[in-house]
């Protein structure tokens, strides 16, 4: 391909280009490059700008305040204008675009131009190169927080003070946004009488922060109830007295707030902040949100907020937050802290809104809930509220239980008495070990559900019967507006119910590469918070407590360790299994780990078998396996689910190619597979392999696998073991490979059902390839000898399946490769196969 004035070569291979600043490793990357959206968008910019440029001129000398249309009118003598470019601040300079290059050539080719009375000078556009500037971003992750300050006091509860100081709201800016609620409830009582503006979130809720958003409550409960008066009195007395109501009240009149849909109320509610609030602009109505919304802006304040009309509940949270925070004066210091924490690791804080991060509401409740779990605990269950409250605090907002004393004297103290900086070390400890993916985490009831809890499976023939019963249901709700909606959250890799709204998991926007991250810097900080130079200030002068703990993470820490490990993980994910194996795994209960490993186990086996076209054999299963661990048992060797058997593995013992006795093997054991019911826990449970040692040919060793804490599947751990070869270079070449696939396929004739097909026929076109020459393969033998263990980890942990890898004999170093190309392959096929299990 022959590069244009756009792209440049690296010295040390790969391409560079300049228009877009962007760098590509390959030609194939640079070709994906080239037809992708962001470089096609930049040329057609460019080529505008260009066009722009070439039919302009520019225009000075004229008297300020001359209009556009003033110089339209003018410069229309010598052909069509097609734009007026002015500088409005100042007034002294245009650009005029003409529609043709004729008519620039007309203005050109006079040689004196003239405009009431004054004279013009005009000249070509200067022509600019046109350069790329992406748009600023924020400083993410800054930390406001003064490290010497924090070094200088004495112990850490006084650092989370401090945070807590330099962090919220301060009063002036409270009583700002005061002020502002007050002028917005005087101008919407106007147009909507007797309505009530309420704020809440952040703002109110006690655990504010500087230049938070401000959000706000339309109730229009008592407007709707004065509209309906309204037209009741102006039915009895007549056309003529219906007139006179509706002059008291002219913005209603043309909207039934009963019948009329959110989105129409909001549109009046835009209308009244564009036209009758001082200040407000970038006013937008935000109808796709989970809950609609009107945001705006203040100009003069420099506040951003939004107004909803049906968000009682969160009016509801901000008080019951109010209480949590006035019952322990712990709560807030918590909460600053790990909120600044979070986001000086890029776990929560998105400056561009929205994104897979955490928010500070989750964190709090994050918080709350592990104070219920302390021993004895902080704060008591939600539910117990109930309880304390009175007959007139009984609150059901949409079906939904929200009741709770008013004030903090009705809930008995708590008898703990940590102090904040081993509560927050403890904060650290208790998620750096938590099962998240097994788990729902439930304030109500305060303790972590389990997740086949939430699992549902609705069989074809009692479907109509199940929508009849929740039909009436519903109806019953309606009527009577006590029970709670019987709906299911949104269950995602981190699992955070709402304490009030059962069905809304406030952590639902989590990916599972957040959760991840959360999972392991808990993980690293609880390791931290046990050190000396968290626990006591540092006499030579060090940073110690909150300053280390607050340090943004560097890149690549904890993905190096993976990559020693050589290890890869399958995470639980329940949204990509079908519906049968949910139910099956709801029956399994608190076993449902078994049963869920031993299907990844068979996913994982065809991955390599029957996409990537490796020769797997399962480890032998030795008779007296049971009989050894027994043993070992009684003698002190083992203890608990790490007890396992190791025994080491002679690479130079397995067949270099596939023989009969592997052959026959094999279908021995895709029949077993088969015929496995679906309540197996494993294909086998296998002895584990010793890590290769340093041999005299240079076999460098593997780092041992780290000791964690796991999930005691009966009286001892599940593990499989399979020694593998890969023939081809599976990993080599294939993104071109599958690209050429799919242009000589037609639309009709490309694999259905996924990517399973596809990769399947791109393995095969890649041996293929191999052995007419086209490839590159190491004399016809295998060219990567290979073991890998799955276990399933769990309880303490997240639930997820650790796939441990063992090179063999590896003199061309490819191992690495192939291991790279698993990372990310091998988890995706793997669920692709478990979406289809039946």
């Amino acid at each position: 391909m022959e590069l244009d004035t756009d792209i440049q070569t690296v010295a040390k291979g790969g391409f560079h280009c300049v228009l877009c600043d962007v760098s590509v490793p390959n030609q194939a990357s640079l070709e994906d490059h080239l037809k992708g959206r962001k470089h096609q968008k930049l040329c057609s910019v460019r080529e505008s700008r260009r066009a722009q440029e070439e039919h302009s001129v520019f225009v000075s000398g004229f008297q300020r305040g001359t209009s556009q249309q003033q110089l339209t009118d003018y410069f229309q003598r010598f052909g069509p204008v097609a734009e007026i470019i002015m500088d409005k601040d100042q007034g002294v300079y245009a650009i005029v675009q003409f529609g043709d290059k004729e008519s620039l050539q007309g203005a050109l080719a006079q040689p004196q131009h003239s405009m009431e009375g004054q004279r013009l000078r005009v000249k070509p556009r200067e022509k600019k190169e046109f350069k790329y500037t992406p748009k600023k971003k924020q400083d993410v992750g800054k930390n406001p927080l003064n490290p010497e300050l924090l070094c200088q006091v004495a112990t850490v509860a006084e650092q989370m003070q401090r945070v807590v100081e330099v962090s919220e709201l301060p009063e002036s800016e409270r009583r700002v946004r005061e002020l502002l609620v007050a002028m917005l409830q005087e101008v919407f009582t106007e147009f909507f009488p007797e309505c009530k503006i309420l704020p809440f979130g952040s703002s109110v809720n006690s655990f504010g922060i500087r230049s938070c958003d401000l959000d706000l409550f339309l109730d229009l409960e008592n407007t709707k109830s004065f509209q309906a008066r309204a037209k009741s009195t102006a039915e009895q007395a007549g056309e003529g007295q219906s007139e006179d109501a509706r002059s008291e009240d002219s913005i209603l009149s043309d909207i039934d707030l009963a019948t009329a849909s959110p989105a129409e109320v909001l549109e009046l509610v835009a209308a009244v902040l564009r036209r009758c609030v001082p200040g407000a602009h970038k006013v937008q109505v935000v109808s796709s949100a989970r809950l609609p919304v009107v945001k705006f802006s203040h100009r003069e304040l420099a506040l951003q907020g939004d107004i909803s009309i049906n968000n009682r509940l969160a009016v509801r949270n901000t008080r019951f937050l109010q209480l949590c925070s006035a019952l322990d004066n712990r709560l807030r210091p918590l909460v600053y802290t790990v909120r600044h924490w979070a986001k000086q690791k890029q776990l929560a804080g998105n400056p561009f809104g929205g994104g897979p991060l955490l928010n500070n509401y989750a964190l709090t409740l994050l918080v709350i809930f592990y104070l219920q779990n302390r021993d004895p605990h902080v704060l008591p269950a939600v539910r117990l509220f109930k309880q304390m409250a009175s007959k007139e605090e009984e609150c059901v907002i949409e079906g939904w239980d929200c009741s709770f004393p008013s004030s903090p004297l009705a809930v008995p103290p708590s008898q703990n008495t940590e102090e904040l900086g081993s509560l927050l070390a403890g904060f650290f400890s208790f998620y750096g070990q938590f099962d998240f993916a097994g788990s729902v985490i439930s304030l109500r009831e305060g303790r972590a559900l389990p997740i086949t809890d939430f699992l549902s499976v609705e069989e074809q023939q009692e479907a109509k019967e199940k929508e009849k019963k929740e039909e009436d249901e519903k109806e019953k709700e309606a009527a009577g507006g006590g029970s709670s909606p019987k709906v299911s959250p949104r269950l995602g890799p981190l699992n955070v119910l709402d304490p009030f709204e059962l069905c809304h998991n406030v952590a639902g926007n989590l990916n599972e590469r957040t959760q991840k991250s959360f999972l392991r810097e808990c993980a690293d900080a609880a390791k931290y918070c046990r050190s000396l130079q968290y626990q006591r200030k540092s006499a030579k002068g060090k940073v110690w407590g909150l300053v280390r703990l607050f340090s943004p993470r560097g890149r690549g820490q904890g993905a190096a360790e993976a990559e020693r490990e050589l290890v890869i993980d399958i995470p639980f994910k329940l949204v990509v299994l079908p519906e049968s194996m949910r139910g099956q795994l709801r029956d399994a209960g608190d076993g449902f780990r078994q049963l869920w490993f031993g299907k990844v186990c068979r996913a994982v086996e065809r991955v390599f078998r029957e996409i990537l076209k490796c020769d797997v054999t399962e480890g032998a299963e030795e008779e007296e396996d049971e009989e050894r661990r027994e043993e070992e048992k009684q003698a002190g060797a083992g203890d608990g689910p790490e007890a396992v058997n190791t025994a080491e593995w002679d690479p130079s013992a397995t067949p270099v190619g596939p023989t009969e006795a592997t052959e026959g093997r094999r279908k021995e054991q895709e029949t077993n597979n088969n015929d496995c019911p679906q309540t197996a826990v494993s294909p086998k449970t296998c002895k584990t392999l010793k890590r290769p040692r340093l041999s005299r040919e240079g076999t460098t060793s593997i780092s041992p696998i780290t000791k964690k804490q796991r999930l005691a599947l009966g009286d001892r751990q599940s593990v499989t073991t399979w020694h593998g070869h890969v023939w081809h270079k599976v990993w080599a070449g294939r993104r071109k490979v599958r690209r050429d696939l799919l242009r000589t396929l037609q639309e009709h004739d490309r694999p259905e059902g996924g990517s399973v097909e596809l990769e399947t026929q791109v393995t095969e076109r890649i041996a293929t390839l191999e052995q007419e020459g086209e490839g590159v393969a190491v004399g016809g033998t295998a060219i990567l000898e290979f073991a890998l263990q799955a276990r399933v980890l769990g309880a303490t942990e997240d639930t997820k399946t650790e796939l441990c890898f063992f090179p063999g004999e590896d003199t061309c170093g490819l191992f690495q490769d192939f291991f790279h190309f698993l990372e990310s392959f091998l988890p995706r096929m793997t669920e692709k196969l478990l979406e289809r299990a039946e």
